[in-house]
């Protein structure tokens, strides 16, 4: 027992030695050392290489940014939407494979900033320095007519001329702006312009006030100064042009060519006979009275002015009208300044040039050379340029494409910037919005804040309509086509003056210069909208096809008559407004009751005062000056007979549904709702 006792005991000494106090240490240097393992095993975060991408990319220039080749390009586009066996270097990429592309190469992706485009070498046509004074030769006067409507411009035109322009005109008013050069008795030479004198041409006239050396402002003496002589007047001084006075009509009656002067002193044009310099010259157009001393005040006026032109060098014109003529395409008026315009120059105009094929007169006869101030037709365009563009002469073709990409790409770049500031102020308002909506929350917690925003967007998710939901707006989606690029342009403005969008949404989805053609009936299906056509014609095959698609076809050769339609078209999308009219009035007398089965209801004893009740129409009763009840009658008695009606000084007794509280002195007023079609409220003015 000894010897057992003996050797248990040394186990117990050799437990509770050495190992019991060393095990905790141990124990906590491997888990230290294991702790410093982990720390040594972790990867260094690395970079990733920034990409930097943009719209329409092609796949060449894809590998370049990413520092690869096209083959890595294909490699990352495997098992997307790409077609990667029509893939070429060449191919524009759409955006989705652009970005797939970066992130499959282990990059990440940023957009270039409009701002770090490279700048491009300056390409453009300029105007030519002053000439030497040396080289200049005399030329003619530019001179614009310019004045209200119906005043006579045309008239006078015609007289100068010895034409018959106004016969020609739609509605007897002129709606283009013509060029014209005469020759006058005396031998002189003067190039007018024929400007319009409705409201609506506003830019024309002021188009032809800036291409111009003198105004010719016609007034009748019959009407005085009116909206369209006032604004004239200004365009004039705007374009810092003289004035020359021309009232006209002076053979009527009703004539009073001293109103006329005292008239224009208000609008800043004082006549030589009150102590100003402006001409004053009293003609009949339709007579041909003193015209002769017109023609010499103009040719005097010009003498003063010492009007000289280069006629060397690369041109310098005005683009005054263009259009399209079904045999030689596009085709321009442009008002020669400088140089001599000769078949075969090549011109540059906005963003189209041209290279001179036929040069035609104001009569259609073909000419070799324009010399400064004259007006010629230039046939050759490769595209229509706007009217109210500066032409300018250039060295070859390869120049004039070079002007053109340059200037496309300047519009282009001007688009983008203002495209970039919509949105950056879209994504400024969103985040003002998002700032405000969240700003309530900001005292909660995140959970509760998470949960307030769950309920909100919950409420808003299910009141939102559905995508596919029609909008139930009015709308007219319109396609407008010209003769003439001013036409088009004259239209324009008058739709940009549109103030009823609330009543009826007014879009143009499509314009141009030409005949109605069948693209554009189908683009008006397509949007439900209609094709408004000026000075145009629509081929007997777009005619069916209109018919067929059920696209409204309006053409008209009067420009106010196309406003008028376009008036009543908008006020037919509108939806009809309910009037009320007065039918009858009857003054309550006594209440009682009246069992019918065994139910009692409550009659209305009364006199008709004025009108009639009808027991189809719908009734209200009125207490002072307050509506109490409106709606259907149950029965019409009079006596103890049912009547349809009751007529003014009948008594008869009215019962209603439901429970209505009359009172004695109360009326009952018996109406009618009638639709009556709206009328839109926009007015353009003329």
């Amino acid at each position: 027992m000894s010897v057992m006792s003996s050797m248990m005991r040394g186990a117990r000494l050799l437990r509770s030695s050495a190992p019991l106090l060393t095990w905790p240490q141990s124990r906590r240097l491997a888990s230290k050392q294991v702790k410093g393992q982990r720390k040594e095993q972790k990867k260094p975060k690395v970079d990733k290489q920034e990409v930097e991408i943009r719209q329409g990319m092609t796949a060449a220039a894809l590998a370049a940014a990413m520092n690869r080749d096209f083959d890595h390009v294909v490699e990352a586009l495997l098992n997307t939407p790409a077609d990667l066996d029509s893939l070429r270097p060449d191919s524009v990429l759409e955006d989705s494979c652009i970005k797939e592309a970066v992130i499959r190469s282990g990059m990440k992706f940023r957009w270039a900033k409009l701002g770090e485009s490279q700048e491009r070498p300056n390409r453009d046509a300029q105007r030519r320095p002053p000439a030497d004074p040396a080289l200049l030769v005399s030329r003619p006067p530019v001179v614009t007519i310019m004045g209200h409507v119906d005043h006579g411009k045309t008239t006078l035109l015609d007289s100068l001329r010895k034409s018959q322009l106004v016969a020609t005109e739609a509605g007897g008013t002129t709606q283009h702006i013509g060029a014209f050069l005469v020759q006058l008795p005396t031998g002189e030479r003067i190039t007018f312009l024929d400007t319009p004198g409705h409201a609506a041409f506003s830019s024309m006239r002021a188009r032809g006030a800036h291409a111009t050396d003198i105004v010719v402002l016609v007034v009748a003496a019959d009407d005085g100064v009116m909206n369209q002589t006032v604004e004239s007047i200004q365009h004039a001084k705007n374009a810092k042009v003289p004035i020359i006075v021309a009232v006209n009509k002076c053979d009527k009656p009703q004539a009073d060519p001293q109103r006329v002067k005292q008239e224009l002193l208000a609008h800043g044009v004082v006549c030589e006979e009150f102590g100003g310099d402006v001409q004053a010259i009293h003609i009949s157009a339709l007579k041909g009275d003193n015209l002769q001393a017109l023609a010499e005040a103009t040719v005097a006026l010009a003498e003063v002015l010492e009007l000289k032109a280069d006629p060397g060098g690369p041109v310098e014109a005005v683009l005054i009208e263009s259009r399209t003529d079904k045999g030689k395409g596009p085709v321009t008026t442009v008002i020669v300044q400088r140089g001599t315009l000769r078949r075969g120059c090549v011109l540059v105009a906005g963003c189209c040039w041209a290279k001179v094929r036929f040069l035609f007169d104001e009569n259609g006869c073909a000419v070799l050379e324009a010399a400064p101030s004259a007006v010629v037709q230039v046939v050759g365009w490769k595209e229509l340029p706007s009217a109210g563009e500066t032409v300018l002469e250039v060295e070859s073709e390869q120049r004039a494409r070079e002007v053109v990409e340059w200037r496309s790409h300047q519009a282009e770049q001007h688009k983008l910037l203002g495209e970039q500031s919509a949105i950056e102020l879209k994504q400024q308002r969103h985040l003002e919005e998002y700032r405000r909506e969240r700003e309530p929350l900001a005292h909660l917690s995140w959970r509760q804040r998470r949960a307030a925003l769950y309920r909100a967007d919950k409420i808003r998710f299910s009141m939102r309509p559905s995508e596919r939901t029609e909008c139930d707006e009015p709308g007219l989606p319109l396609v407008i086509k010209g003769d003439v690029d001013g036409s088009v342009k004259t239209l324009l403005n008058i739709l940009d003056g549109y103030d009823a969008q609330d009543e009826c949404r007014l879009d143009v989805i499509h314009f141009g210069v030409g005949d109605v053609s069948e693209n554009d009936v189908n683009m008006a299906a397509t949007f439900g909208g209609s094709v408004y056509g000026f000075n145009v014609a629509a081929s007997r095959g777009v005619t069916q096809l209109a018919a067929r698609r059920g696209v409204a076809l309006h053409l008209h050769r009067v420009i106010y008559q196309l406003v008028e339609q376009l008036r009543h078209e908008l006020s037919s999308k509108l939806p009809p407004q309910r009037r009320c009219s007065t039918v009858g009035e009857a003054t309550v007398l006594a209440i009682f009751t009246v069992s019918v089965g065994k139910k009692e209801v409550l009659v209305a004893g009364c006199r008709v005062q004025k009108g009639q009740l009808d027991r189809r129409l719908k009734f209200r009763l009125i207490r002072g000056r307050d509506t109490v009840w409106e709606g259907s009658v149950l029965a019409l008695k009079h006596h103890k007979d049912d009547v349809a009606t009751a007529k003014a000084g009948m008594e008869c007794g009215v019962s209603v549904d439901g429970e209505v509280d009359f009172s004695a002195g109360d009326v009952i007023e018996c109406f009618e709702e009638q639709e009556v079609p709206r009328v839109t409220s926009w007015d353009p003015g003329f």
